[in-house]
């Protein structure tokens, strides 16, 4: 499977860069439920990177997933791709995703623990890729946008969290004052699932928990999901190729900040 999805990976992004990307499967559990997510990485660079732990769109461990890391990774970073539902939960459409995406997000509590879990299963790469274990940051999408600030309001440290079209909703605003890391959020201005009433309530959440470090950039014209090619509900989740092109630019900005030596 691994080479298979290699082989596709390097097919889909060729001419996009010279990088020689490798993909890993990485079998964990969490309470001794099987969990596999995967590691994206040029192994043509020896020195140790920064890692970013990625939280996928709600369709999960995917190949579309594996590209979107390949796309964030370049020869900067180790990505790797947490699964948040499962080995045995692969939705197969965008109804058993809704499923397996909505008992996660009802759940803050699972989804803390299973997106901290990822994040130390991570770490422990570092022996086996070139992964700079003291320079990690957390990157996720849609839904896994949401996770990474769920990442962020546990406490946990580490050098920043990039949010994706993400919700950024959470049943405890309070927790926020627990948030010990820099938080970039990048926004379609016109998203329908996150309307400005919820950017609002973000962003007051942010000033009430006094947070030291947070941006919050929208995106006129881009509705949900801007960064995913395969999103093509008009109006609603739709990609725009500009706006994903500046994303991931000021994802890399941010990061080499925050990140730096």
């Amino acid at each position: 499977m691994t080479k298979m999805l290699t082989t596709m990976i390097l097919a889909t992004a060729a001419g996009l860069a010279q990088a020689e990307m490798t993909t890993q499967t990485v079998d964990y559990e969490i309470d001794g439920k099987p969990y596999q997510g995967m590691l994206v990485y040029d192994d043509a660079v020896t020195e140790p990177r920064p890692g970013l732990l990625m939280v996928p769109n709600w369709m999960g461990v995917t190949e579309n997933a594996a590209k979107k890391a390949y796309r964030a990774a370049g020869t900067d970073y180790v990505v790797f791709v947490a699964d948040l539902y499962g080995r045995d939960v692969r939705p197969a459409d965008t109804e058993q995703a809704g499923k397996a995406a909505g008992e996660v997000r009802a759940d803050r509590a699972v989804m803390r623990k299973r997106v901290n879990a990822a994040l130390e299963v991570f770490k422990a790469q570092g022996d086996k890729v070139a992964l700079d274990t003291g320079r990690l940051g957390a990157i996720g999408f849609c839904f896994g946008g949401t996770a990474v600030l769920e990442l962020a309001r546990s406490g946990t440290e580490i050098g920043g969290v990039v949010s994706f079209h993400g919700n950024l909703d959470t049943p405890n605003p309070e927790d926020a004052k627990a948030i010990r890391m820099p938080l970039l959020v990048l926004h379609g201005a016109d998203d329908p699932y996150v309307p400005p009433e919820q950017v609002a309530a973000f962003e007051q959440e942010m000033r009430s928990a006094k947070v030291a470090d947070w941006q919050l950039l929208s995106y006129g014209g881009a509705v949900h999901s801007f960064t995913d090619p395969t999103a093509k509900a008009k109006g609603q989740a739709e990609y725009h190729p500009v706006v994903a092109e500046r994303a991931f630019a000021q994802m890399r900005s941010f990061f080499a900040e925050t990140l730096a030596d």
